[in-house]
């Protein structure tokens, strides 16, 4: 499966910013019926980072995952390059 379809935009709060800063964690708005490893592979595959850690939850907005980024990877760097800041 196409890494896009998987993965339909970024979740942005206050409080995925405080997570971008604090955790070194994104939140996206995923497909419902994706799994952890098919969020974990799809984030590799498009934005060429290593990802420790899935978790997601089922919100009025749709599935909701939030994705944990390697130490060597800086999730402030993954904002710049889709525009949450």
């Amino acid at each position: 499966m196409d890494p896009y379809d998987i993965v339909e935009h970024p979740y942005v709060t206050e409080k995925t910013l405080m997570l971008i800063e604090n955790n070194n964690s994104l939140q996206f708005v995923v497909r419902d019926n994706a799994t952890k490893k098919m969020i974990k592979e799809a984030i590799e595959k498009i934005f060429e980072v290593k990802v420790d850690k899935v978790t997601t939850r089922i919100t009025k907005k749709g599935k909701i995952a939030t994705v944990k980024l390697s130490p060597e990877y800086k999730a402030d760097d993954i904002g710049m390059r889709i525009g949450i800041f």
